[in-house]
């Protein structure tokens, strides 16, 4: 077995980390940064006739997602290709949070699609226009429902290869999909740190057959984006930028300003109300 190797941080705790490599998996003691999916180079150390692992460095991630607590942007997850937006008809997902994500993994250089869970309940027609205006804009969607185990191999064939995070409000059934993909009832599974079945990882990782990769992040709900400057925000709605440059002006607020194109495309329903009033609320958070 090679002293120094690399490996996939599979499990993170509040101060420890589980790291999987090929010669298999290692309890390391966390360094500064290092959060669930960093590739990482390990050097295999043994102590008390137990191989521990000691993290020498992180390699370069190709995608990061973080998070602003108070005023400190703390990484949660890396080396995500996808992001999988829970919504449902009960109860209700705003197109906030939608949106939201939708804002936060085009700026993190991921894609993001749609799982339109608890697809038994049925839904109004409000609902279902809001479903529409994102198929319109070629976003996936997948319709699921976790509970009767409906479409789940659709979904399983879709994030083939994938590396992904699910996120949902509370009551999205979150905790319900990620279980029925991964094969296991994650709320009550012991974890490989040996600390029992009460103990709760911050994020886990896990790998299934077909490349499959799902990050599973407790706690993973509505999110700020406060983090990002004002000019950001628009890369966020790609219709909105498309027809951002049809304005006049090129400093347009999109608001009031003569020869608004975004007005314009508004008007005529290329853009829709719910995805303008979002981007002018994120844009003008204060």
């Amino acid at each position: 077995m090679k002293k120094v190797q690399t490996g996939q941080v599979i499990e993170f705790y509040s101060n420890s980390c589980r790291v999987k490599t090929n010669f298999g998996e290692f309890t390391c003691l966390a360094i500064k940064n290092v959060v669930v999916g960093d590739f990482v180079e390990l050097e295999i150390i043994q102590d008390s006739k137990k191989f521990l692992g000691k993290i020498l460095k992180i390699n370069q991630r190709f995608s990061s997602l973080s998070k602003k607590n108070k005023d400190k942007k703390k990484l949660f997850a890396a080396n995500i290709t996808h992001v999988g937006i829970l919504i449902t008809p009960k109860p209700k997902t705003s197109s906030e949070f939608i949106d939201k994500w939708i804002l936060k993994t085009k700026l993190s250089d991921i894609e993001a699609f749609i799982i339109n869970n608890k697809n038994d309940l049925g839904s109004d027609k409000e609902y279902q226009n809001k479903i529409k205006i994102y198929k319109s804009l070629n976003i996936k969607i997948i319709n699921t429902s976790a509970k009767y185990d409906e479409n789940l191999e659709e979904l399983s064939n879709y994030i083939k290869n994938k590396s992904v995070l699910f996120v949902g409000n509370s009551g999205a059934g979150k905790s319900t999909l990620t279980s029925k993909i991964v094969g296991k009832d994650l709320k009550t599974s012991t974890l490989s740190n040996d600390q029992g079945v009460h103990t709760t990882s911050i994020s886990s990782l896990y790998e299934l057959p077909n490349g499959i990769k799902i990050i599973d992040s407790p706690g993973m709900r509505d999110i700020q984006i406060m983090e990002y400057d004002k000019e950001q925000i628009i890369y966020g709605f790609e219709e909105i930028l498309k027809s951002s440059k049809g304005c006049k002006y090129n400093d347009c607020n999109h608001i009031n300003n003569k020869g608004c194109n975004v007005k314009k495309a508004l008007l005529n329903g290329v853009i829709s109300k719910s995805r303008y009033n979002n981007f002018i609320k994120f844009r003008d958070l204060e």
